[in-house]
């Protein structure tokens, strides 16, 4: 097959392309040229933009033909839209990879691709960070316009692995496998109590396959994409961190809800992926239904292949800019000596 990304060169757009050119396909990448291309030759690099406006815009994409487009960075409504227009008639398939944050009620286990899904009060915004999933609604939306029966939408949980920008699934790999990273911590990490609360998310490597999966199959449906609920809990996570630490590793301590408020800990930035039980609508968040994209072929790694993956990138990469928003050291001592009684 021939496959464009849109996008490509940082998580999980490389790691698609990493899949598509072991299944032996013809990968083309159309970027605003920001990123070394990390395969050379055997990738094809297209310059320009997708905001049409700003020259050359989509002009690189004019004469090609593609089996199927992955786009991995749509998140505004009209660039996706420029996108989705000028590939229309180059293209056999256009997957769009959304998230599963375009369902603003999530109170409840079990949300699956039938559930209401979020709309714009004003159509013409583009403020990412505040309507990020009625965002990706309206892209999603605009895709199925375009392409119709040709268009596929992947709506992924929580991505993590190597590559992974943010500093959320990288936190708990770094307290405990490489805790220097951190700065001067104590010998406990403070974790957000209970150890059952459930964990759901899934390594860029193999969401990457099923979306290569999907469009060799030439599939044409939406797709929620995360572990399957009930997989693991934190205290999973924390098992296998622990284990992949060794000696090194601090002493979990388990933390309840009330002190980390007290505390001002953030939720989600300051122990990331955690969600306060006052988030109603965001209690069923690490439990979607993912039995459609089982069914279509989605296999998980185990947990432990992600964190020793993600545990070797971290030690290599300029950790400089990191870790900005999450609980500071010396806050994490004084909840852990509170939390013990000290």
């Amino acid at each position: 097959m021939k496959i464009l990304l849109l996008g490509g060169t940082r998580f999980l757009g490389r790691h698609a392309v990493d899949v598509a050119l072991a299944r032996g396909h013809e990968v083309t990448l159309f970027t605003r040229g920001r990123q070394p291309n990390a395969w050379g030759a055997a990738v094809t690099m297209l310059a320009g933009d997708r905001d049409p406006s700003l020259a050359p815009g989509l002009a690189a994409l004019d004469g090609g033909w593609w089996d199927a487009v992955i786009d991995t960075s749509g998140y505004v409504p009209r660039l996706v839209g420029a996108s989705a227009q000028a590939l229309r008639n180059s293209v056999g398939r256009y997957l769009f990879v959304s998230s599963i944050s375009v369902y603003p009620d999530m109170s409840k286990p079990g949300v699956d691709e039938d559930a209401p899904v979020g709309k714009l009060d004003d159509p013409a915004t583009e403020e990412i960070a505040k309507f990020y999933g009625p965002l990706k609604v309206a892209c999603e939306d605009v895709v199925r316009d375009v392409f119709g029966a040709r268009a596929l939408i992947v709506r992924p949980g929580l991505v993590v692995g190597p590559h992974d920008p943010t500093d959320r699934f990288g936190y708990w790999i770094a307290r405990f496998v490489h805790p220097q990273l951190l700065g001067a911590r104590g010998p406990q990490a403070v974790l957000p109590a209970p150890p059952t609360r459930p964990l759901q998310v899934i390594d860029a490597r193999d969401l990457a396959a099923l979306m290569i999966d999907l469009v060799e199959d030439q599939s044409a449906d939406t797709f929620n994409a995360t572990s399957a609920a009930g997989t693991w809990t934190f205290a999973d996570l924390v098992s296998e961190l622990a284990r992949a630490g060794g000696a090194a590793a601090p002493q979990p301590l388990w933390v309840d809800e009330a002190t980390l408020l007290l505390h001002k800990v953030e939720p989600w930035t300051g122990l990331p992926m955690w969600l306060p039980g006052t988030f109603a609508e965001s209690g069923g968040m690490m439990e979607v239904d993912c039995r459609r994209a089982t069914a279509a072929g989605l296999r998980m790694r185990p947990l432990a292949e992600t964190i020793e993956a993600t545990a070797t990138w971290l030690a290599q990469r300029d950790n400089a800019p990191a870790w900005k928003a999450v609980l500071a050291a010396q806050a994490e001592r004084e909840i852990a000596a509170v939390a013990v009684g000290r």
